[in-house]
C-alpha cells in the first residue's frame, strides 16, 4: 500500500507558499505517494466560537466533536487529514505569525484532540509524520514565531514533526523560484516525509538541520522562564512549544545552550502521554467548575452586572 501524503497551504494561489509545497509534495510523489493538495482558502472554516462543548464533554470522559462541524467544511478536511501517513503544511508569515486563514483551521481541532478520543476508545492511535514550510519576505527576525506557530498546532492531531523550513527573503509572488537553494531545500523537506514515513514510528528521528534552534527536542527557537504549573511542577526554562524543561548551560567555547533535565519531558507535548497531562489539568480545572453548582450559581450572580454594563459602540 502506498504512503498517503496530504499538502496543506494557506497562501494566495501559485504563490510562494503553494509553490514549494508543490516542489515538496512532487518528492513525494517521484518516491511512490499518493498525494492530496489543497488551499485551505478554497474553503469555508468558520471560528471557534468558545463555545468549550468539546473540552466540557472532554472533562467528563465524553465526546461530542464540534458544534459547527455541520455548518463549515473543518470536518470534511479532517476527516481525510487524519487518514494520512504524512501531512505537510505551507503558510505564509504575517505580523512575525503563521497567517490568520491556517490558525482559523488550526484551532477548530481541540475536538479532535487525538489522545483522548484515543483513551476513550473513540479512534486508534495513527502515527503521523509532518513537515512545515513558513514563508515571509523578510528573515528569521520578522518570522520569530511562525515556525514555532506552526508546530504549536500540531501536537492536537498527533503530527509528529520531522523537518521544518523557514522559507526568508521572499516577498514577491513566486519569488522562490529566483531561489535554487530555497526550491532544493523544498524537495528535500518532502525526500524526508517519505523517509520518516517508511521508518517505523518507534525509529523516526528529526531529519533536519541538527542544530536547528534553541531546543532539542522539538528544534524550536523559543524559549521562555518557567513558571509552577497547575500541578506544582517547575521548571528554571521552558521551551514555549514543546513544553520541555531543564535550563541553559554555558559550553567550553562561550556559547550557551539550552539542556533538558532528566524531568523534563513529563509534559512534552509531542507525546501523547504529555498531551494527557494537560487534560487531567482540564478535568481539574473546567471539569471541577462544572461540576460544582454553587461555583455556577456565584458566577451567574456576578456575571449579570456585566451582561447589563454597555458601552458606545461603532455603527
Amino acid at each position: 500500500m502506498s504512503i498517503k501524503v496530504m499538502g496543506i497551504t494557506a497562501g494566495r494561489k501559485n504563490g510562494n507558499s503553494e509553490i514549494l509545497l508543490k516542489e515538496a509534495l512532487t518528492a513525494c510523489e517521484e518516491a511512490g505517494a499518493e498525494v492530496t493538495m489543497i488551499n485551505l482558502r478554497d474553503f469555508n472554516i468558520l471560528d471557534c466560537t468558545g463555545c468549550t462543548a468539546c473540552t466540557k464533554a472532554m472533562s467528563q470522559g465524553k465526546y461530542v466533536g464540534c458544534t459547527l462541524d455541520a455548518k463549515d467544511d473543518k470536518k470534511k478536511i479532517m476527516d481525510v487529514m487524519l487518514e494520512q501517513d504524512a501531512v505537510i503544511f505551507s503558510v505564509p508569515t504575517y505580523d512575525l505569525m503563521p497567517a490568520s486563514a491556517y490558525l482559523t483551521f488550526a484551532h477548530r481541532s481541540l475536538s479532535y484532540e487525538t489522545s483522548f478520543l484515543e483513551t476513550i476508545g473513540a479512534i486508534e492511535h495513527r502515527d503521523r509524520v509532518a513537515g512545515l514550510i513558513s514563508v515571509g519576505g523578510s528573515t528569521r527576525a520578522w518570522q520569530s514565531m511562525a515556525l514555532e506557530g506552526l508546530q504549536a498546532t500540531m501536537f492536537t492531531t498527533d503530527m509528529k514533526v520531522v523537518d521544518m523550513v523557514l522559507a526568508t527573503r521572499v516577498p514577491a509572488p513566486t519569488q522562490c523560484l529566483l531561489d535554487d537553494e530555497l526550491m532544493a531545500r523544498a524537495r528535500l523537506l518532502g525526500e524526508h516525509i517519505m523517509q520518516a514515513a517508511a521508518t517505523p514510528a518507534e525509529e523516526r528521528k528529526w531529519l533536519g538541520e541538527e542544530d536547528m534552534g534553541w531546543c532539542p527536542n522539538c528544534h524550536c527557537n523559543a524559549l521562555v522562564l518557567g513558571e509552577k504549573q497547575w500541578d506544582g511542577l517547575h521548571y528554571p526554562i521552558e521551551c514555549q512549544v514543546c513544553g520541555a524543561g531543564g535550563t541553559l548551560e554555558q559550553t567550553e567555547d562561550g556559547k550557551w545552550k539550552f539542556v533538558i533535565q532528566e524531568d523534563g519531558l513529563l509534559k512534552d507535548r509531542t507525546t501523547v502521554a504529555g498531551r494527557a497531562k494537560h487534560l487531567e489539568e482540564i478535568a481539574q480545572t473546567q471539569g471541577g467548575f462544572f461540576s460544582d453548582p454553587a461555583k455556577i450559581q456565584l458566577v451567574q450572580q456576578r456575571k449579570q452586572k456585566y451582561v447589563e454594563k454597555k458601552f458606545k459602540g461603532i455603527d
